[in-house]
């Protein structure tokens, strides 16, 4: 009788069970969407002596039960009703207040931020133009309004903000996961990874710069498309031979790493970038990226080291989960953007 089951290679073992374990984690906690439970955005804008407009941007997809209120300054009050909107995947509120002596030195605060597992971002914009910015979180969820934004502030804030953009973005993550289930451990690994971080650091800059201007929604496409070129190489109907991302996985990376770059941009210029400070928040901004990227690539190369010591017999097709796993999401996440980008063309 034909033996069903046997040891297969190493690495397909080790990888397969961490892609399996990923997506499991992914669907079980609602966020296959690419980008859910991101922050949510309270923006006040003064426009007028004592007067101010607020933007408040909800994810679409948020943590069952929870609910996050702000809780605007005790000398503010709400002027008209609200208006809301649906604006790519958020809900977004509008409504006028009035403030008696202005926003700097009061306290702006929002409730509910354990419950929903995402901080929220606040950004204000007071009537000289100054903006400061500041990360609001479960452990403090209150912000006293100052003056002036100092270096250190913004150093804090927008690394915040880059290490929690790229750990709620499981798109990013997955094609980061890919590289590492492609290329293994040592050098390439280390080159493959160096590759993809320059790439996106280039496009990320030129854009929040200025000097590339590209819509948003079809970027996110790319970026499921990519995924899935990456799973085909992972699976059993990759090309026959060695292909470039076999032979020059570094190049591949790099190249999918602009586009990926322009993702990232999108995020940052919904937060926005303080006056005076553009180059040190940037700075910020992608060195907090660089910071989740390499924890998530050391808690997977621990997990494969882990699975070493283990004695696994696999099923042969089990070594094909991973591909599997990462198509299927990025097929998912392709045909959910390219759907929304075109019903935003027909509305």
């Amino acid at each position: 009788m034909m033996r069903c089951f046997h040891v297969i290679d190493l690495a397909n073992a080790r990888a397969a069970a961490t892609t399996l374990l990923a997506a499991v984690w992914l669907l079980l906690s609602g966020q296959a969407y690419g980008h859910a439970f991101a922050p949510s955005l309270l923006e006040i804008r003064e426009t007028g002596p004592g007067e101010a407009v607020v933007r408040w941007k909800q994810p679409a997809i948020r943590v069952s039960g929870s609910g996050l209120s702000p809780i605007l300054p005790p000398g503010c009050h709400e002027l008209g009703k609200h208006s809301a909107r649906t604006e790519d995947t958020g809900i977004v509120e509008t409504w006028k207040i009035a403030c008696s002596g202005g926003l700097v030195g009061q306290t702006v605060r929002v409730d509910g931020i354990a419950e929903s597992r995402a901080d929220v971002l606040l950004r204000l914009v007071l009537g000289d133009e100054r903006s400061v910015r500041h990360v609001l979180t479960a452990d403090t969820p209150s912000f006293i309004v100052p003056e002036r934004e100092g270096k250190l502030d913004v150093l804090a804030s927008y690394g915040r903000i880059g290490i929690e953009h790229i750990l709620t973005g499981f798109d990013h993550l997955l094609f980061v996961l890919g590289l590492v289930l492609l290329v293994g451990g040592g050098r390439r690994l280390v080159w493959t990874v160096t590759a993809f971080t320059l790439g996106h650091s280039v496009t990320l800059a030129l854009a929040v710069l200025g000097l590339v201007h590209v819509p948003q929604q079809p970027i996110e496409a790319g970026i499921a498309l990519s995924i899935y070129v990456l799973a085909v190489q992972l699976g059993p109907y990759r090309p026959r031979g060695a292909s470039l991302m076999t032979r020059l996985p570094w190049l591949m990376a790099g190249a999918f790493g602009l586009l990926h770059g322009l993702g990232f941009a999108g995020a940052l210029a919904e937060v926005g970038l303080p006056n005076g400070e553009i180059p040190l928040a940037l700075f910020s901004f992608n060195v907090g990226i660089e910071l989740g990227q390499l924890a998530f690539v050391g808690v997977v190369l621990l997990a494969s080291w882990s699975l070493r010591a283990l004695p696994l017999r696999w099923p042969a097709p089990v070594g094909y989960v991973p591909a599997y796993a990462m198509g299927s999401l990025a097929v998912f996440w392709f045909l959910q953007r390219v759907t929304a980008s075109l019903a935003g063309i027909v509305l």
